[in-house]
């Protein structure tokens, strides 16, 4: 039996240092285009946990940072990484589908 627990999410905003050097290239790029996307490959760490008591109204909540980033710096590179999203996210969403089935067979 899995224990799921409806937690929040919350990111934090600390930038490490190799996140920004890899983020830098892209910088002026996405200064420019004020309505801009970029497809990344992204990496999160574990940084907080909060634990509410039992007489607060409040959803516990995990904090995550971005530890690991590399953007796509090319159409090619970004197709094939919204390729792998779409895949991804068709994974997540096909509980009780066809796609269920054959998730146990490819893993």
């Amino acid at each position: 039996m899995t224990l799921h627990i409806d937690a929040d999410v919350k990111f934090d905003s600390k930038v490490l240092t190799d996140v920004a050097e890899a983020l830098e290239p892209h910088a002026t790029e996405m200064f420019k285009q004020r309505r801009g996307r970029w497809m990344a490959v992204v990496e999160l760490s574990h940084v907080e946990r909060t634990e509410p008591g039992p007489d607060e109204d409040k959803a516990p909540a995990v904090k995550v940072r971005v530890t690991s980033i590399e953007v796509a710096a090319d159409e090619i590179t970004g197709g094939r990484l919204r390729g792998l999203q779409r895949e991804m996210y068709d994974r997540r969403t096909s509980g009780g589908t066809l796609f269920e089935g054959s998730e146990a067979r490819s893993a």
